[in-house]
């Protein structure tokens, strides 16, 4: 009986860590469309205009594009997060919490996507609010498309608090296998989110120096889940075998 129960909670970790592993590719294939390709096409179209790279209605529509597709890779990226947490949480109930915020961070990810579906009819208007001062977008964006603005802004912090899960999750992961990727991880996911509410609240009161902050987001999106997905490979030989 001993050996069976044994073998079952083995098989739950190797499960888990399999679950996190595809949780962290996931990751890096939404942050890539999400954040790093948008902020770097923004860029280009701020600091040196020319040809595609100018604030249009195409430029927009890829970027929202992209972005749709990102929320849509980082909903599959929570949502196998959220397995890896549950299959771990059966064998230490302290998963329970991050595996909780990752169900909230998933709806976040739902709501951004009909966030960025909204906001795909409307590029027109979305080219006028771009190219404002940063501080009028969030108002500029509710003038113009208000169920968007709002449900963007709800699925942003939902997927924030998701972002809070996994920070809860890998640090208990790395103290289970005594593991430092885990670590290294929920610390850049950490940073990562600081760095996420800069930019946010510079939609509301100006904040110095606060694009300095985007050039930052997209390194923390891609080492983040890179770190995960070593440390899941690492450990998987470390549970233990009936």
């Amino acid at each position: 009986m001993a050996a069976a129960s044994a073998a079952m909670e083995s098989d739950r970790e190797r499960k888990g860590l399999h679950r996190l592993a595809v949780g962290a590719g996931l990751g890096i294939a939404g942050g890539l469309f999400a954040l790093v390709l948008p902020i770097a096409f923004l860029l280009l179209a701020k600091y040196n205009p020319g040809g595609f790279f100018t604030f249009g209605t195409t430029l927009i529509e890829v970027i929202t594009f992209l972005v749709f597709a990102g929320a849509f890779l980082f909903l599959l990226s929570l949502f196998s997060y959220r397995l890896g947490f549950g299959a771990l949480r059966k064998v230490d109930a302290r998963y329970s919490t991050a595996a909780g915020l990752c169900i909230l961070g998933s709806l976040g990810f739902l709501l951004l996507l009909v966030a960025a579906g909204l906001l795909l009819g409307s590029g027109n208007s979305l080219v006028a609010c771009l190219q404002g001062r940063p501080t009028h977008l969030l108002s500029c964006l509710r003038s113009g498309q208000p169920l968007g603005a709002y449900t963007g802004l709800v699925g942003f912090w939902l997927g924030w608090l998701g972002g809070v899960g996994l920070v809860l999750g890998l640090s208990f992961t790395g103290g289970r296998y005594h593991h430092s990727s885990f670590y290294g991880a929920a610390a850049l996911y950490a940073l990562l989110l600081l760095a996420l509410v800069g930019p946010f609240v510079a939609l509301i009161t100006p904040v110095p120096d606060v694009q300095y902050l985007l050039f930052v987001a997209p390194f923390l999106t891609l080492f983040a889940p890179a770190f995960v997905f070593a440390g899941s490979r690492s450990a998987r030989p470390l549970v233990r075998t009936a």
